[in-house]
């Protein structure tokens, strides 16, 4: 069997990848051993390099990831019924972390053309952000959005709009609608694209949500610390508010936790509250009116050049596999370290998806407050899901074991690389705004859209998503860029990966290589020159976290 087939990410592991499907009786040589495969191994699972006894270590990435349930023989198949998760514990010791940085010498005169705001940080996009303080609001919300997106040229549905009138056309004229070559007979030749009537205004985005009454009073300021976040996002040109008037997140605490953030927020902020305007006719015609006004003012603005080191880039994987922590996250590290070298800013998040790569995180920790504050977000988090039932060790999908992520503190250790090799010089709780260049960590879930949705708040303003299944996730004002960690997702989904990290996969690209074409394409994104397959789709993905037991 060739070297190429599998890989041993660490010496230390007792696991090996299967790089392609293998076959029962196959040869690998490890450490130079000789192991015969005793089963199938599907390609992103991992096979024994060794025999093991019930209650052995399972090591991979040369970190402990889980326990075997069973006595396991060399060559076998690794899976839930003869692993279970296991975690190193960790506490906080005195640690002297050497980083190298790496070469970054080819971008060391790199600049992006971004939308320069008066509190000197600079945006990726210039969009309007509609904001209900309460979820009554929203079906204002879907009027405005619809009429706006229509007559200013953002919409994006027009392809399908033209579809559903072929399809109501084909039916008055009596045409098999069963027929399997109707759909691709009716298929729009490419996408309308019409021209947008502001020019420097990418959107305008609207923040549905579920939350601003009911609920506890905790979850209404949450919700109002996260969107104030949202609108002194430096991605946000102006915002309208929409409020009902008698909620429990009132406009006076937005304002409150809008001016705590930003003690000189100098944006238009347009409020609306339909219990004193009245009739529903009258707030949207106002809505529309001032909000068309506003957008003929941020259009002013235009992209000016920026160093890289303005740019805050969160790091996210969702749909991940076998091979998200040996290709797509890996090379997200390395172009992590890469903008923490020359300055900029990188928030790793997903708390869950932390488990058993705590050690690490602590060794790497900056200030001895900074370590004990990761602590007490981890214990306290962990414990609460474990209160309500649940764990971290429940936290792989069944997407992610399916294609290989057996055990949290597998899925974990192969997440954490996303984050680089650089110190971690702050740890912010959910929604807290990230003040210091270099790597920080946000207390966020794992859920896709929440952390996502986490990350913005604390102030990234491109999102670096890798999946392995593949999802379309994305964010209303930060532009999302999915990488693939293998070619045939990017091959089948297309329409949603920006980026395929599949080369690492078969040896022809190195994860450095594969980094800096990463950046490279952060750069022309943060300049407007490329536009992501999430903002194309406009998947405008928006979950506030309640802070209760998400994983």
């Amino acid at each position: 069997m060739e070297k190429s087939s599998y890989l041993q990410m660490d010496v230390r592991d007792n696991v090996v990848v299967a790089l392609k499907d293998l076959k029962k009786g196959a040869v690998a040589h490890v450490n130079g051993g000789t192991i015969i495969l005793a089963q199938d191994i599907p390609a992103k699972h991992k096979f024994f390099a060794s025999d093991l006894r019930s209650g052995d270590a399972v090591i991979m990435y040369g970190t402990l990831v889980g326990r075997a349930q069973q006595d396991i023989i060399c060559g076998e198949w690794m899976n839930v019924s003869n692993v279970k998760h296991a975690a190193e514990s960790f506490e906080y010791k005195t640690y002297q972390y050497q980083w190298e940085p790496p070469d970054v010498s080819s971008f060391a005169e790199r600049m992006f053309k971004g939308y320069h705001r008066e509190d000197g940080r600079v945006g990726t996009a210039n969009y309007w952000l509609f904001i209900p303080t309460v979820f009554c609001e929203n079906r204002n919300m879907d009027v405005i959005r619809e009429v706006l997106d229509d007559e200013l040229g953002y919409a994006v549905t027009d392809k399908y709009k033209r579809f559903a009138s072929d399809l109501v056309k084909a039916y008055r004229d009596g045409v098999d609608l069963d027929h399997p070559d109707l759909a691709g007979a009716l298929a729009p030749n490419g996408q309308s694209n019409p021209r947008r009537l502001f020019s420097n205004v990418d959107g305008i985005k609207f923040l549905k949500h579920q939350g601003g009454c009911g609920g506890t009073r905790q979850d209404a300021e949450t919700l109002g610390d996260l969107l104030a976040a949202y609108a002194d996002h430096p991605n946000v040109g102006g915002i309208t508010l929409l409020s009902l008037g008698c909620q429990h997140l009132q406009v006076d605490h937005f304002k409150k936790a809008l001016l705590k953030r930003n003690a000189s927020f100098q944006k238009p902020f347009l409020i609306f509250e339909q219990q004193k305007i009245g009739d529903e006719e009258t707030l949207i015609r106002q809505a529309i009116l001032k909000t068309f006004q506003g957008l003929t003012a941020i259009n002013k603005l235009q992209r000016q050049p920026a160093p890289i080191s303005k740019l805050c880039i969160g790091v996210k994987c969702g749909g991940s596999d076998g091979f998200s922590g040996i290709s797509a996250n890996p090379a997200v590290g390395y172009a992590a370290d890469l903008l923490v070298a020359l300055g900029g800013k990188v928030l790793l998040a997903e708390f869950p998806e932390l488990c058993g790569a705590e050690q690490d995180i602590l060794n790497r920790c900056v200030e001895e407050s900074t370590a004990h504050k990761f602590i007490h977000l981890m214990e306290s988090y962990n414990a609460l899901a474990i209160q309500a039932g649940s764990g971290f060790h429940l936290n792989p999908s069944p997407g992610n074991i399916r294609d290989g992520l057996i055990t949290d503190a597998m899925k974990s250790a192969g997440a954490v690389k996303k984050g680089g090799t650089s110190p971690v010089v702050d740890v912010l709780d959910y929604t807290e705004k990230a003040t210091k260049d270099g790597l920080s960590l946000v207390c966020t879930p794992g859920n896709d859209v929440e952390s996502t949705t986490g990350k913005v708040a604390s102030g990234a303003t491109l999102i670096l998503f890798t999946t392995g299944l593949g999802t379309p996730t994305g964010n209303p004002i930060c532009p999302t860029i999915k990488i693939s960690s293998n070619s045939r997702v990017a091959e089948r989904m297309r329409d949603i990966i920006d980026i395929d990290a599949g080369a690492v996969i078969t040896g022809e690209t190195s994860i450095q290589q594969m980094g800096s074409i990463i950046l490279d394409f952060c750069i022309k994104v943060a300049s407007g020159e490329a536009l992501t397959k999430t903002v194309l789709l406009r998947q405008d993905d928006f979950i506030p976290w309640k802070k209760g037991v998400s994983l």
